[in-house]
């Protein structure tokens, strides 16, 4: 096809690979889901209605690349409440999901050469873009023993004059690891010491279990280096609806305007009217969800944990268990393929993540009690058998 070179580079996301494999395989067998990162839960009712409504009065042209102004007003004022800080529409830039903050931020700063350093495990899509652009990545390993969090002092070691940027996530995906206060302390004084920035990924800011959100934004020294990335997907259960947005400093705010205007030219303005509501309306569909995840969390680690061969350590947010199942002797990718394949149990191997993720599984318990019940029996069998 004589593509650019740059695809060479391009990485994926596996887990819609494997939702893909276990579409197919539901033509045959009874399949259970524990492999997508989404709420299970349907979106609030009032920012459905909040959209339909917003068809009917027009809502349906171009409106300016960053956002439409009352919204990134609500997000600023949303925002920095939950942070105890003080945001400005101006700071804000609306995007098609999250994933594109992430990436307009790495294009907008990341020359050929230049060094990220990321968390490993962690999100896929963080190395693809750098390596696409480019970009050298350098992973911290999130180690077990540490709550899988970040290591400040071995961030500090792998500063180099050609870091560019530090890359952060809390709650964490994969691993539902939390970074203190203390952590973020760190990572900030890390930054501005070096001079560097932070792309902080919040995107699962409003789903914590023990104490409160901590936001490296608390921090106000480091507001001229930082990039937050939140969005609606998980804490409104709107993932379909692609719709994210950042807030970083008014002049880094413009960059990323201009690349969407390149890109996308704007975000769909009839759901930016139903992000409205969602910022303006009842909380309550939200703390439900968020409780039901608990409940979820220590019904599936609790089980995970009676297996034979596995150690799941209790995530503090997001809504996924990663527990280590080198015990049971199996690689994890052939025993994520064989779990799928034999007994019709979706998850992902480790390695899905980083090289630091071998090792280990993750399970997505955006699911119902009774399907993650009979998902470990399930398991069970296959490991006894």
């Amino acid at each position: 096809m004589n593509l650019a070179c740059r695809m060479e580079r391009l990485g994926t996301e596996t887990a819609f690979d494997c939702l893909r494999r276990a579409k197919e395989l539901e033509c045959r067998m009874d399949v259970i889901h524990l492999e997508i990162g989404e709420p299970d839960f349907p979106t609030p009712r009032h920012i459905v209605e909040a959209a339909k409504q917003a068809l009917d009065e027009g809502w349906t042209h171009y409106c300016p690349s960053a956002g439409l102004p009352e919204l990134r007003e609500a997000i600023a004022e949303y925002a920095g409440r939950l942070r105890g800080v003080t945001f400005f529409p101006e700071q804000v830039v609306v995007t098609p999901g999250g994933k594109s903050v992430m990436s307009f931020a790495i294009m907008a700063l990341v020359d050929s050469g230049d060094e990220v350093i990321y968390p490993n495990p962690s999100y896929p899509i963080y190395e693809s873009m750098i390596e696409y652009m480019g970009g050298r990545p350098v992973p911290i390993w999130l180690r077990p023993e540490h709550g899988f969090r970040l290591d400040a002092e071995e961030l500090v070691t792998k500063v180099t004059p050609r870091t560019k940027m530090i890359i952060i996530n809390s709650p964490a995906n994969p691993t539902g690891g939390v970074l203190t206060r203390k952590d973020l302390q760190l990572i900030a004084n890390a930054a501005l010491k070096y001079n560097v920035w932070v792309l902080a990924d919040e995107i699962y800011s409003e789903i914590v279990y023990e104490g409160r959100f901590e936001s490296i934004s608390q921090f106000p020294e480091i507001h001229h280096r930082l990039i937050i990335l939140d969005g609606f997907s998980k804490t409104f259960a709107m993932t379909g609806w692609r719709i994210g947005y950042g807030i970083m400093p008014v002049a880094m705010a413009e960059k990323l305007a201009r690349i969407e205007t390149n890109i996308n030219s704007c975000t769909t303005t009839f759901i930016q009217r139903a992000c409205l509501a969602a910022l303006r309306g009842p909380h309550d569909e939200v703390d439900r969800m968020v409780a039901e995840f608990r409940q979820r969390r220590d019904f599936i680690v609790a089980g995970l944990n009676r297996l034979p061969g596995f150690q799941c350590f209790l995530p503090q947010g997001a809504f996924y268990a990663f527990p280590n199942i080198e015990g049971t002797g199996f690689d994890c990718k052939v025993l994520a393929d064989r779990l799928l394949e034999e007994e019709g149990v979706a998850c992902l191997a480790g390695t899905c993540f980083g090289k630091f993720g071998d090792g280990f599984l993750r399970f997505s318990y955006a699911n119902s009690i009774e399907n993650i019940q009979r998902a470990l029996e399930r398991i069970e069998r296959f490991l006894r058998r």
